[in-house]
């Protein structure tokens, strides 16, 4: 065995890395980039090629003489015709790559890998890392060009990955949508035709998102091979599916790079954003796990771990601009009342700020609304035993702002375009040091000024002209934004950071790195949400999902549902209430300190192990949070639309241990008899409502399902789930 501590080369013509579930084979020769051989379910140890590609591949007609087949890093002009991994040029000379060596080293045997491929005439050097993660089978790519010439070089595009997918690929699941409709699931079936998707918003955005999942026939939530990618970063992104002659597929993954953005200086070296890719055997849900235990494992949090995840109120729906101090104070009042656990104020606290057309940038408190700073407040909610949270929106200025009077060059322009202004707001360069420092120590003063242990940091509006002296700043924006919340993280560990951009337009891998939770959507209508959290959860974990019960009719679509199903779609995530609590009457009141009360009882099992997704039909979906083994899980179930059968659906769990039996028990808030309302009562549900509820077999409901109950439209009914130790003899019902 080699040493893993240090790198090393292999002798092997196969470059193989395994994982617990999934294998991915190379084929190395030195004097190219590596062949694609196979990525996909895990491999035997020994499951190798029996000969070298080109020797399976006769030369078809009208072809070059020479084979050219897919490597890791395709390039234009050597002969391949298909989508490449890099695009560059020096003034219009050597826009044709060829790799002519690669060296191939081992960073941990079977594990991790790095390639370094050169091209003597184009003087480039290309790195790119493999890393099979063998617990969470989750491969990180990443890719960084070096510019070994004497002049610059100009890149039009850098993949951070080339992966392959078998000619068995099917289709592809894509997240879309717009400001208040986020992961808008979109599928499209793969053929000969170019399948791509491309954001320059300078951000995540909210209707592209850079993730996708590739299904093979017959694969589902529960079952079936099914491949997934994202690439975490929080700008301008691209990703495309190409078809290749040999019937295999090509998916490329990178950063949209704005023209001239790409400027390589002698020495340079352009590094790509990490690309996370897995594939899984055990269907979209077991896809989700391998994504949401990466990103649980990369996540620092204040103290080293995670807390439970507190109770919010968040002052937006509630208030608006309209900060009165006695209000605030009696908002509070009223939210510690139904069991909040952390009270945060969002926009109008700073200064002139009454309304959006004014005051970003002036990071100090409002005199004329807090005559004596924030203390009074802070100093209040505290003495309620609740954490204190502030919005801010850092990287945003508004024209009429005292910051945009002083220094209207900090706003990103060009010169000799308009100032588009989007939620009448301009975007700073926050890059410059002299912005990122103003920002840092007006954020600072504040933090020192009073205790906040949260900040909800947000980024409402796309970039449009992003540029610095005539040159796009794309890219260094993305990275001083994630620069400047270390830099405050640094300053102030005790603080979190929540990532809201006009909610989910930045949610990924790569600002978590730097964050703790992340807004959703700004559509907190819990009919919309629970499409919306149902494509989150592909690839995030339930415990960052900002969910928030709001108010009835909703301000995003007028929509009324009731607060029990208000919360329950808000309970398996980061559970949160904006609304303003004062305004409810008794019973509203009692439901929702009910709901509030079960959300710190299942915490623990929503948030640290699997999630399951299914759909009944008829108007009925669930989802099931639980431990890896599903020996003890919390189901829950919602009715979205009015039924339209006289018998509903039943449920079939596949997660489920077909030789074990479980007790199954209906849940409901304190003081609730029932989550859902009942068109129709029968022995089995009125029985899994009351006392220990009905022990199942776990082969029943694996095959046939769990009946569910008659229940009105936009409902919600809850169960436990736990494996009981089957009696010799013993019959489950």
């Amino acid at each position: 065995m080699q040493d893993p501590s240090s790198p090393s080369t292999p002798s092997s013509p196969w470059l193989v890395l395994h994982s617990r579930r999934s294998s991915l084979v190379l084929e190395h020769h030195g004097d190219e980039a590596p062949l694609w051989r196979y990525w996909g379910p895990r491999l035997a140890d020994a499951a190798l090629p029996a000969t070298p590609l080109r020797q399976t591949r006769p030369v078809s007609s009208f072809a070059p003489d020479q084979d050219f087949p897919f490597t890791v890093a395709p390039s234009f002009g050597s002969g391949w015709f298909g989508q490449s991994a890099l695009l560059a040029h020096r003034d219009g000379r050597h826009f044709a790559q060829r790799w002519a060596t690669c060296e191939a080293h081992w960073l941990r045997p079977t594990q991790a890998l790095r390639l370094d491929l050169h091209d003597p005439v184009a003087q480039l050097r290309l790195a790119i890392t493999l890393d099979l993660d063998a617990a969470t089978d989750v491969l990180s790519v990443r890719s960084a060009l070096h510019n070994l010439g004497t002049d610059v070089l100009d890149v039009q595009w850098l993949a951070a990955g080339t992966l392959l997918l078998p000619p068995q690929a099917e289709a592809v699941h894509s997240y879309a949508g717009q400001h208040l409709q986020e992961f808008l699931a979109q599928r499209d079936l793969l053929g000969r035709s170019l399948w791509r998707r491309e954001s320059r918003r300078g951000r995540t955005s909210h209707d592209c998102h850079p993730s996708a999942v590739v299904t093979l026939p017959g694969t589902d939530h529960q079952h079936g091979v099914a491949y997934g990618a994202h690439l975490a970063w929080s700008g301008n992104h691209q990703q495309s599916i190409e078809w290749l002659h040999d019937g295999l597929y090509q998916w490329q993954l990178g950063e949209w790079l704005a023209p001239g953005e790409g400027r390589l200086a002698p020495g340079a070296v352009l590094q790509t954003p990490e690309l996370l890719a897995a594939c899984a055997d055990d269907g979209l849900d077991g896809l989700s796990a391998r994504f949401h235990t990466t990103l649980r494992g990369r996540m620092t949090w204040p103290g080293g771990a995670m807390r439970p995840r507190p109770v919010h109120l968040n002052t937006w729906e509630a208030l608006y601009f309209d900060h009165k101090l006695d209000d605030l104070k009696a908002l509070a009042d009223a939210a510690a009342a139904v069991g909040v656990e952390r009270y945060v104020l969002d926009d109008g606290w700073f200064h002139g700020r009454h309304h959006d057309r004014a005051a970003l940038g002036d990071w100090w408190p409002d005199a004329g609304k807090y005559p004596q700073g924030l203390a009074s407040l802070v100093d209040h909610v505290h003495g309620l035993g609740m954490g204190f949270g502030l919005w801010f929106e850092p990287e945003m200025v508004n024209p009429d702002s005292d910051l945009y009077r002083a220094h209207p060059d900090w706003a990103l322009h060009v010169d000799g375009l308009p100032r588009v202004t989007a939620r009448n707001q301009l975007v700073l360069d926050i890059a410059r040091p002299e912005v990122s420092d103003y920002l840092f120590e007006k954020i600072d003063a504040v933090l020192r000024s009073v205790r906040v242990d949260y900040i909800k940091w947000d980024h409402n509006r796309d970039l449009i002209a992003a540029g610095r002296d005539g040159q796009p700043v794309y890219r260094a924006q993305a990275l001083a934004a994630w620069a400047l919340m270390d830099r405050v993280r640094q300053a102030h560990p005790e603080v979190e950071i929540e990532s809201c951009s006009g909610g989910g337009g930045r949610i990924d891998f790569g600002v978590l790195r730097h964050t703790h939770r992340v807004w959703t959507s700004d559509c907190i209508d819990a009919l919309s949400r629970v499409d919306i959290q149902r494509g989150f959860l592909q690839f995030f974990p339930p415990e960052i999902m900002g969910a928030h019960v709001g108010t009835a009719p909703a301000h995003t679509t007028g929509r009324s549902q009731s607060m029990a199903f208000r919360a329950a779609v808000a309970l398996p995530g980061h559970l949160g209430v904006e609304l303003d609590v004062r305004q409810l009457d008794d019973a509203a009141r009692q439901t929702l300190a009910g709901w509030i009360s079960l959300y710190k009882q299942w915490r623990h099992r929503l948030h640290q192990g699997r999630v399951w997704r299914g759909d009944a039909g008829d108007g009925v979906v669930w989802q099931a949070h639980g431990d890896a083994a599903a020996d003890e899980l919390l189901l829950l179930v919602y009715r979205l639309q009015p039924s339209t059968r006289r018998a509903a659906p039943t449920l079939p769990l596949p997660m489920l241990a077909r030789n074990a039996d479980y007790q199954v028990v209906q849940v409901s808030p304190p003081g609730e008899e029932r989550t859902h309302e009942l068109w129709a009562t029968d022995p089995l549900h009125e029985a899994l409502r009351t006392g220990d509820g009905v022990r199942m077999a776990g082969g029943w409901l694996v095959a046939a399902g769990l009946p569910a109950p008659r229940m009105q439209a936009e409902s919600a009914w809850m169960l436990h789930l736990r494996r009981v130790h089957r009696q010799p003899g013993a019959a489950a019902a």
